[in-house]
């Protein structure tokens, strides 16, 4: 089954992740099929794109994300389906595979530029569209042979000349969430438990180990300054009386 090997690599028991069981949304062609980009801080940084076909969500990891700059080549690993749902997932994984954080970076919908996408994905050449808040215009994944092996090779991801390109870094211009309007990681963080990872975090040196120190610095302070201005019993009866005067 396509969703076989997402569910084989996570335990449900413990991360937040969609499980897979809701029904596969049914076949779709044409415009307005579903695609997202998702930043996810693990053990490295990479970005997950995301395209909705046969029910389900086509999945390529990005290592350096994407890029609108056509000169720009820009490799694209191939990883196993994802249930249609994970598209708006936005939180954190604290622990087992892909642990980390996961912010929905960019959302919309996809056309297919060619009459059989199948056909294209077979031969290594799809061409497509993007309407996204941040991706827009035509585009293109072209397998290689450099990396990769088996069903899950590497491919690249590439951006036509239109006029969506530019030289422009599209990752830092637009950094933040389109799904919590101006979160970061440490915001997402901050959301759930930030001192999951106060011990064993998901990468422990190197730029990613000191990203995550950070990230989970930042997040347990702006924890407990919420905790500071939270009401609490004894401030409400302060601000009855005086109320009452």
């Amino acid at each position: 089954m396509a969703l076989d090997e997402y569910r084989r690599k996570r335990d449900f028991l413990k991360t937040p992740e969609p499980d897979g069981t809701s029904p596969t949304r049914p076949p779709k062609s044409g415009a307005g099929l579903f695609f997202s980009v998702q930043k996810h801080l693990a053990s490295h940084l990479h970005y997950d794109l995301r395209l909705e076909w046969n029910g389900v969500l086509l999945s390529w990891a990005i290592p350096k994300g994407p890029s609108i700059d056509p000169a720009d080549k820009r490799l694209a690993m191939q990883t196993e389906d994802h249930p249609y749902d994970y598209g708006s997932f936005e939180g954190v994984i604290p622990e087992g595979y892909g642990a980390g954080i996961v912010m929905l970076w960019d959302r919309g919908t996809w056309t297919s530029q060619v009459p059989d996408v199948d056909a294209a994905l077979a031969r290594g050449d799809l061409k497509f569209s993007l309407d996204g808040y941040k991706l827009k215009g035509s585009w293109a994944l072209v397998r290689t042979r450099s990396f990769g092996s088996g069903s899950k090779p590497g491919w690249l991801l590439i951006k036509h000349r239109d006029e969506w390109s530019g030289p422009l870094n599209i990752t830092e211009f637009a950094p933040l969430s389109v799904k919590t309007p101006d979160a970061d990681f440490a915001d997402i963080l901050a959301a759930g438990n930030p001192a999951v990872w106060t011990t064993n975090p998901p990468a422990k040196s190197g730029d990613t180990g000191k990203l995550f120190q950070r990230i989970i610095q930042q997040a347990v302070a702006m924890k407990a300054g919420r905790a500071r201005a939270a009401p609490t019993p004894e401030r409400s009866r302060k601000r009855t009386k005086k109320k009452s005067r």
